[in-house]
Order: structure tokens, then C-alpha cells, then sequence
């Protein structure tokens, strides 16, 4: 039997699961239905109320039923108009058929589409798929859940109904993926965030736009004091930018044509013509351009905890991991040539000692992606085949000299140069981007960027584009999802917690706790009316580090009893020593 990739065969259960639908419920309007990463998806539009997961079991018998019946895929190439009259009364795909013959969807013009036919269904499809469903007996498959879906993305259209199913080659890796996803669901940020109470949403401010309660402000503050921090000891220069610009600015540096789309509006004040900021590597080149430079400066590294504003469709919008408006620790190296590997590699150490004060480890939480552009694209990249290969290979070259796991992704580089990015592992298993770095060989050119050399000439600079800690909300989802909120001492919102056996101790309690608000720790006191052990509980609920109980043997010894988040009672200490302690795993971000 002929051997098909699993993404084949994902695809191919798409169609299987809209045949199936179509089945039981006739009158339904068909969407698309691509393979995705562990599975396959497929959007419809229902006549009356959609189903729910409660019909799954009797959706996937009838998937089961299809498949046996050995349906052959034929694929067969029709002209627009036999298309028209086929999905006659499937209006997403006439949508479709229409963009495909007239060019907007692939930007240039087709004869014909193609079509699948498997037994009495027919979908238009690009595909690839298996032969026949014969060919699909040994998959394993479960539909797994049903969500909204905007048609295309985009809220201005219908809202669609997305049922997604799982597809495995066997059932060992199926439960598995399934194990792993109950595990991703209990460590789900924004479950987590809610429970924790640290980031809200609210549709009268605006999709995408996170608000912040006190906790989860001081995480994220003790995050931008971190890498600032750490910035500064490595000889950052951290400046302030306005978050807004005029249009020219992006004009100038390219960016506009490529990101004009996602971004927002402008806005006309007086005679100039201004837009939020969707990137901040101009304004830092405005700086660098306020004076002359000279080769003994470089290389100059401007840092910025920077607002960005980027319009997200609404269909994207996830939690912290998606949003409209983000802070990005982004920073911008002005060099020589002949200094980019170096200032490179410090910016890969940075990133490595971030991760390890994180806890995350090379290879198995994380690996590099060396992100190439692609020489036949020159609508999207800058045309210019030797600056391609000089810095891709330099990237390349200081990759593999530090022994770096990493793989290569082609058309994955920005439009100015490629990048090496860091490819994180998140609680569900899926790789995203982290943080990124980036050669730019562009820009320069753009803004007329020089320095004045040894010999009294004015050259040109090449530009790192480097991001410690990628944008601070992406990054706080995915170290609540890595600690399923049982942050380390030294992010934690509330580090300890204080509580009195009874109410005759509250004023030794509160004692204790004014003593560990004057050493900067961030203490709080339980003052309900409830017993020990269920204020201990509702502490550990809320993954609180430490809990310090006083009682009377305590109030006489001056001493405390400290229970450790996971490791239970740690038997009574001075005051004075627990605070050594304390301040210690702070201080180690241990």
C-alpha cells in the first residue's frame, strides 16, 4: 500500500468529517477544512442551533462508516463557471471560487480550480490526499472540540462554527497528546489568570487589550526590572521613544507597505499625518543619527521597554499570547560588519542566562530556528543576493560554532534580513516564537546610517534587531502556563502569607507581617474568620510561596512556623532567619 504523510491524512479526515456532517444535517453550508498541527479542522455554517461536543461520538461513527465504505479522492480540474454551478448553494465557496479565477486569492489569475470528489461529496480542494479512505483505516481519530470561528479571520464576517478532531498515526500517540493536553488545559493561562487573579479583559475597553490587577502588574514589573536590570549590566543604553510617529517614519524605513494591514488607522493632527507605533526599530535609528558616531563608539546598543500596537483579527486574539497592544523589550545594535558575530553571540548569551533564570532548558524546552530568506521573493524581500548570503551565512557559521540545536526555516527571515529566533515549547507541546534575532543589512541603507572609521571615512553600520524577553505579556502566558502559576519567590505576586492560629495572636501576627513589609517583601495578612487549615488551603489555592503561622508557642519563642508551597511544614525559625532565606532565593531567582 501506497505510503501517505500524516498531514495528508489529517487533510483527508477533513473531508471525511464534512461528509459526515453533511450527512446528518443536509442543509449545512461548508467552509474550509485544512490539516493543522495534530489534527485537521473544518469550518461550517449550521441551519439552526450548531451541535455541540455531545454529538461527537455520533459524528465520528458515521466518520467510521464513510471510511469503510473504501471512498476513492479524484481529484479533477474544472473551469469557473462548472465550479459556479456545482457550490451553487454553498456561498463560502462560490467566495472562494470567485477569488481563486479573478487572482485575489493567490494574486494571479486560474482557469480552472480543482476539485475531490469521494463518493457522492465533492469539495474544492488544492489537496493533497490519500487515495482512499482505505488508505486511512489505521489513523487514529477523535473529534475534540467545537469552537467559533470568524469566516477568514476577519469579525466583520459570519461567525462560523469550527469543529476540531485529533489525528494520530496510532493510538499510543493519540492518548498520549491527549494526556499532555489535559495536563496544557489545567496550566491554560487564562483559566490560570482569572483563578490567580492577574490580568482581566473587558469588551467596553477593547478586544485584545489586557488590563492588569495588582498581582499580575507586579509580576510583569518584576520582570521589566529584571531584564533592564541585566540590560544595563551589559552595557544597554535604555532610552524612551514616543509611542506614536508619523506616517513617514515607516515610509522611510519599509516597513509600511508590509505592515500597513496590521496596522491602526492614522490619525490626522493639525497638517501631519500620525500612527500608533507598530515597531520601535526607527525611532531608535533617529536616535542614533542625533550625532555623528564614531568606529570607537560602536558597537551602540539601545534598549526599550516599548508599547507596540499591532491590529490582530479578532479570530487570533489569545489571552496575553495575542493581543493589540504589547511591550517589547526590543533593542537595536549598531556595528561593523566585522562585529556582528560577536555582539550576536552576547545577544544568544543574554537570551540563554534569561532562560536559565527561568528554568527552561536548551533542547528540550527550546531550540533555535535559523529563519532564511528566500532569493525568488522580491515582493517581499529586499533584493540584494550577496548582503543574503554573507548574513545568513554569518548566522549560520555562529550557530553551529557554539553547538547549537537548531534547524533551518526557508521564508521565515524578516523582509530586511534573516533572524535567528527562538523556538519555545509550549505547555500543549506546540512550538511559537519567543524571541528573535536579526541581521539587518537594510535599514541602514534606508536612514543613511554612518559612523566615521579609523581611516576618517564615513561607513555604514549594520543593524542587530534583539529581543530579551520578547513582547512581556506573551511572555508572562507562557510562565504562567510553565509554572501553572506556582511562580518562583521573586516573581511572585504575594511572596508570603501571614496568619494567626486565633484572633488572639492577629497583633503578633501583624508584627511579624510589618517586619517583612519593611525588608520590601510582599507579605499580606489573612483576617477571615476561618480556621488554619482552610486559610492554609485557600493560601495554597492561590500557589502563595510561603505561609507563616503564629500561635502562642510562637508569640513566646518569637518565632514563626513557615509551611514551603510543595514541600509542606518546614518546622518553626526566628524571624531574622527566615528572612536570610527568603532573601537569598530572591536574590538567586532560584
Amino acid at each position: 500500500m501506497k505510503n501517505f504523510s500524516i498531514e495528508t491524512k489529517r487533510h483527508s479526515l477533513g473531508h471525511i468529517l464534512a461528509m459526515a456532517v453533511l450527512e446528518l444535517r443536509p442543509d449545512t453550508k461548508l467552509g474550509i477544512g485544512p490539516a493543522i498541527e495534530n489534527g485537521f479542522y473544518y469550518d461550517f455554517e449550521f441551519n439552526g442551533s450548531p451541535p455541540n461536543a455531545d454529538c461527537f461520538e455520533k459524528l465520528e461513527k458515521k466518520m467510521a462508516e464513510l471510511m469503510e465504505k473504501n471512498l476513492k479522492f479524484e481529484l479533477e480540474e474544472i473551469d469557473g463557471k462548472k465550479a459556479k454551478k456545482i457550490f451553487a448553494n454553498q456561498p463560502y465557496k462560490l467566495e472562494l471560487i470567485e477569488e481563486l479565477i479573478s487572482g485575489s486569492l493567490t494574486s494571479q489569475k486560474l482557469e480552472s480550480v480543482s476539485v475531490y470528489k469521494s463518493g457522492g461529496f465533492i469539495d474544492l480542494c488544492a489537496g493533497p490526499h490519500v487515495d482512499s479512505t482505505k488508505n486511512l483505516e489505521n489513523v487514529s481519530f477523535k473529534l475534540a472540540k467545537i469552537a467559533g470561528a470568524y469566516w477568514k479571520g476577519s469579525e466583520k464576517n459570519p461567525m462560523l462554527t469550527r469543529i476540531y478532531g485529533l489525528a494520530f498515526e496510532t493510538e499510543k500517540e493519540l492518548n498520549e497528546y491527549l494526556k499532555l493536553q489535559e495536563e496544557a488545559e489545567k496550566r491554560d493561562h487564562r483559566k490560570l489568570g482569572k483563578d490567580l487573579d492577574l490580568f482581566v479583559f473587558s469588551d467596553l475597553v477593547g478586544k485584545g487589550l489586557p488590563l492588569f490587577t495588582s498581582k499580575g502588574a507586579t509580576i510583569r514589573r518584576e520582570l521589566e526590572r529584571f531584564v533592564v536590570d541585566e540590560e544595563i549590566k551589559r552595557g544597554y543604553e535604555h532610552v524612551i521613544t514616543p509611542p506614536i510617529a508619523k506616517v513617514d517614519l515607516y515610509k522611510t524605513s519599509g516597513h509600511y507597505p508590509y505592515y500597513k494591514n496590521t496596522m491602526y488607522p492614522t490619525m490626522k493632527i493639525d497638517e501631519e499625518e500620525l500612527i500608533l507605533r507598530p515597531m520601535t526599530c526607527p525611532h531608535h535609528f533617529i536616535l542614533y543619527k542625533s550625532r555623528p558616531r564614531s568606529y570607537k563608539e560602536l558597537p551602540v546598543k539601545f534598549a526599550e521597554l516599548a508599547s507596540q500596537f499591532r491590529y490582530e483579527k479578532s479570530g487570533e486574539l489569545t489571552g496575553l499570547s495575542r493581543v493589540r497592544m504589547f511591550c517589547l523589550a526590543d533593542a537595536h545594535i549598531f556595528a561593523k560588519i566585522d562585529q556582528a558575530k560577536e555582539a550576536i553571540s552576547d545577544v544568544l548569551d543574554l537570551i540563554e542566562y534569561v532562560n536559565i533564570v527561568f528554568g527552561l532548558k536548551k533542547g528540550a524546552d527550546y531550540r533555535y530556528r535559523l529563519s532564511l530568506g528566500d532569493r525568488k521573493d522580491d515582493k517581499k524581500y529586499y533584493k540584494d543576493d550577496a548582503a543574503w548570503d554573507e548574513s545568513e551565512g554569518v548566522l549560520r557559521d555562529l550557530l553551529k560554532k557554539r553547538k547549537e540545536p537548531f534547524f533551518e526555516g526557508q521564508g521565515e527571515a524578516a523582509f530586511y534580513g534573516p533572524k535567528i529566533d527562538i523556538q519555545m515549547k509550549n505547555a500543549a507541546g506546540s512550538e511559537e516564537t519567543a524571541f528573535t534575532v536579526q541581521y539587518d543589512f537594510v535599514m541602514p541603507k534606508r536612514f543613511d546610517l554612518k559612523y566615521i572609521d579609523a581611516d576618517g571615512k564615513e561607513k555604514q553600520p549594520i543593524v542587530i534587531h534583539r529581543s530579551s524577553i520578547g513582547a512581556v505579556e506573551r511572555t508572562m502566558a507562557f510562565l504562567i502556563e510553565h509554572y501553572a502559576g506556582a511562580f518562583p519567590v521573586w516573581i511572585a505576586p504575594i511572596q508570603v502569607q501571614v496568619m494567626a492560629v486565633s484572633d488572639k495572636f492577629n497583633v503578633y501576627a501583624k508584627k511579624i507581617l510589618d517586619i517583612l513589609k519593611g525588608k520590601n517583601l510582599r507579605a499580606e495578612f489573612s483576617d477571615k474568620n476561618e480556621t488554619v487549615s482552610k486559610k492554609i488551603l485557600q493560601a495554597e489555592l492561590q500557589k502563595i510561596p510561603y505561609i507563616l503561622i503564629a500561635g502562642e508557642k510562637e508569640e513566646k519563642s518569637e518565632t514563626v512556623a513557615v509551611r514551603k508551597r510543595g514541600k509542606g511544614n518546614l518546622g518553626t525559625m526566628k524571624i531574622e532567619d527566615f528572612i536570610k532565606k527568603i532573601e537569598s532565593e530572591i536574590e538567586q531567582k532560584s
